[in-house]
């Protein structure tokens, strides 16, 4: 009982970093528009890790860390860890951006992106991570129902494309890394550490790019002006504290334990949260493929997490 109580918190967990990703959806658009991508995806992740250090000091303070690194063992695993997260996370990122900017639409990029449900229990046979059938099912009914949600409009595979499915391989290989040394080091430190690596991975393309252009185009002053604008800093604020502080933190904490193919399918529910958002708070009209769509994703994430394996070594 315990153990379903505990699954069920998890889960509980995981839907709601997709709730905070799906609302964070209009500042990270907006935010990438106004400073550049790289700018943006640079200063809000370290940004996250900022957040972070007083939530470790506290949780330190009143013992509620579970895993608190004490042998130099445990710092080096929470150092890899860290790391390894962090490489991925903004190399998925990054490639999304790069998606977007040679031409795929939010929607393709959406879809493309998370197709990372599919790569999921692909890429865990490989570490014997198993899913019973009805898993299977959901992560089909899924796909069906984000392409109804995000697709308009013909499908043509471009470049931008192969760079999104690319984002798509790595953020399936992020869940598995989270999946890999969730259980073993402190879930807040770990994701302190990933935002910190890929703030300062990303700061890589940001000076190669974001600023070489505004460089060329009107000089670094132009980039500093848009940079320092109200409404870049309320968008970065917004990603750095809501979807990297918390949502990303948040996302580590809920895996721990989980089915890394079922926490892939109730990440998935981002897509859902994002076009709700639009429909509730900018009055956006929902056609009705995509409340379809809603629903065949709701009902697979709940049919994913039924217990009907056939398989009694199935993991769930």
């Amino acid at each position: 009982m315990k153990s379903k109580n505990k699954t069920r918190l998890h889960s509980l967990l995981l839907v709601l970093t997709a709730l905070i990703w799906g609302t964070a959806f209009t500042a990270q658009s907006a935010g990438g528009d106004l400073a550049g991508p790289y700018t943006f995806n640079c200063i809000r992740s370290l940004i996250g890790a900022v957040v972070l250090l007083p939530v470790i000091r506290w949780s330190d303070h009143l013992q509620l860390t579970k895993h608190r690194p004490v042998r130099r063992e445990d710092w080096r695993t929470l150092l890899i860890g860290g790391a390894a997260c962090g490489i991925a996370l903004a190399a998925g990122s990054n490639l999304q951006q790069m998606g977007l900017y040679y031409g795929s639409s939010a929607g393709k990029a959406g879809f493309l992106t998370a197709c990372y449900m599919l790569l999921v229990p692909v890429l865990g046979l490989f570490f014997h991570k198993k899913c019973s059938w009805n898993v299977w099912a959901g992560i089909v009914a899924a796909v069906i129902g984000l392409y109804l949600l995000c697709i308009r409009g013909d499908f043509r595979i471009q470049f931008s494309d192969f760079l999104l499915l690319l984002c798509a391989l790595v953020f399936a290989i992020h869940i598995l890394v989270i999946d890999y040394f969730a259980v073993q080091v402190d879930g807040v430190r770990m994701s302190c550490i990933q935002f910190l690596v890929c703030g300062l991975v990303s700061a890589v393309p940001m000076c190669l790019i974001d600023i070489r252009q505004a460089y060329v185009s009107g000089g670094i002053a132009v980039w500093a002006e848009a940079l320092m604008s109200l409404d870049a800093w309320i968008a970065i604020l917004y990603a750095g504290v809501l979807s990297c502080g918390a949502g990303y933190t948040l996302q580590i904490i809920g895996q721990q334990g989980m089915n890394p193919t079922v926490a892939s399918l109730l990440l998935s529910l981002e897509s859902v949260f994002s076009v709700l958002a639009g429909w509730v708070i900018l009055g956006e009209a929902l056609q009705g493929r995509e409340i379809l769509g809603c629903v065949l994703i709701f009902g697979a994430v709940i049919f994913a997490q039924l217990p009907l394996a056939a398989n009694p070594k199935a993991k769930q």
